[in-house]
């Protein structure tokens, strides 16, 4: 009689077919983890090649692949392990859309013999497509936040916005040595000088350049050890900043500044000789002081250099633009547009404001809302109020601005943690997405930049990147590079 063969060597087929089926949906998950990530830089490159994605045909493109992104995120989620992402930044910008969408429907009875409902939007239909727009790049920031889950994928998505820069900076210089007719299979790009690269005004080109610009230097200066490295984003740095004075752009190259300056009083190069060594009262106060003095000495000699590079570089073109900044606000460009210069739109915006302070006249209704308070003949209208801060109080008034302010905080305190961070790549990280955030909004008090979809997306990412709680972020320092 054969022997009865023990339980733990019966075969279960059921448990081998059950372990088989969580094999393969563990593949399938890691499988779209990895498509949704790369897609997502995917849908970045594609929106910076056809004039920044400004046609609506391309930003309809842009919304569906980030929509489709989305739903394959959904089902990535059932069968990948759940990760965590801090919603606290989606709060607002929820909010603020479903703001917009309330603006844009016909909630108040007309009156007169033909009672018409209204809204609160001068333009309903430019309200929910700005919704619509928003709400997918919402989307494309919390998928970043959610697939960017690892040092090396930070780094991928660091060097690519970086990449985008220089790729940009590169078409740029070539079109402006060799073009001699439309080309490049963007009829738009003619010989002007109002486009630069692939973009047909010269200003939007530098939002994206401050962008590149501002997050290469805040890497050198995190990583200033790493010699190599630093090197090679030095040479990074200044071709994306010639470039940025070959465009000509006033704003762009105030704000590039303005970005040193960010980066050179956060700088404290004395700390490296003194760390370690500041024990007593007195060596702690020759610490600041020294500090202080070289933070002084360092902007000074920035200054100077920079203004050197601009006239060295830009040539008698570039400073005779700056010479004629002074009255740039109170005369006509070269298309002589009856009152669309800056001082005059800045003047009625502010009527248009305060004639809706509350709720405005409806993102994306600002071109009509204007009509009413421009004062002129018509055969000119503003589209945009170049100065983004007074959009923002025009189109969404003071509950609007209340959002912003509240996205703000939420993104500061975020921000500063993840500058205490113990991890030396993500500090150096989070300084050069906030150096490129800070050279932004300071060229937004005299420009749109942020209405161009590729503009607005590297935005997006650049706040990924200064709050992104990446795996491992507190591992061992790497080796110098």
């Amino acid at each position: 009689m054969k022997d009865t063969l023990e339980p733990e060597t019966l075969e279960d087929p059921a448990g081998i077919k059950n372990q088989a089926t969580l094999t393969r949906f563990a593949r399938l998950a890691q499988a779209l983890d990895c498509s949704i990530f790369y897609g997502l830089l995917g849908v970045i490159a594609l929106t910076a090649i056809p004039y920044g994605a400004v046609d609506l045909w391309w930003v309809a493109l842009f919304e569906c692949l980030v929509f489709v992104l989305a739903i394959l995120a959904v089902i990535e989620t059932f069968f990948g392990k759940s990760r965590l992402v801090n919603f606290s930044l989606a709060a607002p910008i929820l909010a603020l859309i479903l703001i917009i969408v309330l603006q844009s429907l016909p909630l108040f009875s007309g009156t007169g013999p033909i009672s018409v409902r209204t809204s609160l939007s001068a333009d309903p239909f430019g309200s929910r497509q700005f919704a619509v727009k928003l709400f997918a790049l919402l989307i494309v920031g919390l998928l970043l936040l959610r697939y960017t889950s690892s040092r090396a994928r930070l780094r991928s998505l660091i060097y690519f916005v970086i990449g985008i820069g220089v790729a940009t900076a590169c078409f740029g210089i070539l079109r402006r040595n060799v073009q001699i007719g439309p080309g490049f299979f963007l009829p738009a790009l003619s010989i002007n000088e109002r486009g630069f690269a692939q973009f047909i005004n010269r200003n939007h080109f530098a939002f994206l350049m401050e962008m590149g610009l501002g997050l290469s230097l805040g890497l050198i200066v995190g990583e200033i050890r790493r010699y190599r490295r630093v090197v090679m984003l030095l040479l990074v740095s200044a071709l994306m900043w010639v470039a940025l004075i070959y465009s000509n752009s006033r704003g762009g190259i105030i704000a590039s500044l303005c970005e040193v300056l960010f980066l050179a009083v956060l700088l404290d190069p004395i700390r490296h000789f003194t760390h370690g060594h500041a024990r007593t009262k007195l060596r702690r106060w020759q610490k600041v002081a020294g500090g202080l003095a070289v933070r002084v000495f360092l902007v000074a000699c920035l200054i100077g250099l920079f203004a050197y590079g601009v006239g060295w570089v830009g040539g008698e073109q570039v400073v005779t633009n700056f010479e004629q900044a002074g009255t740039a606000f109170d005369q006509p460009g070269l298309d002589i547009r009856e009152n669309t210069r800056r001082k005059q739109i800045w003047a009625s915006t502010w009527q248009l404001i305060k004639a809706h302070p509350i709720a405005g006249v409806g993102f994306g209704g600002y071109w009509i809302g204007i009509t009413k308070y421009h004062d002129a003949s018509g055969e000119f209208t503003p589209q945009e109020a170049h100065n983004d801060y007074l959009e923002l109080l025009a189109s969404g008034g003071l509950i609007g601005c209340a959002l912003v302010a509240w996205f703000m905080v939420v993104f500061v305190r975020t921000a500063h943690r993840r500058l205490r961070s113990p991890d030396q790549y993500h500090r150096a990280a989070c300084l050069g997405a906030l150096a490129g955030i800070f050279g932004v909004t300071v060229h937004s008090f005299v420009d749109f930049g942020l209405h161009i979809t590729i503009n607005a997306l590297i935005f997006c990412v650049l706040i990924v990147i200064a709050t992104a709680h990446v795996d491992g972020q507190a591992s061992r320092p790497e080796l110098s590079a």
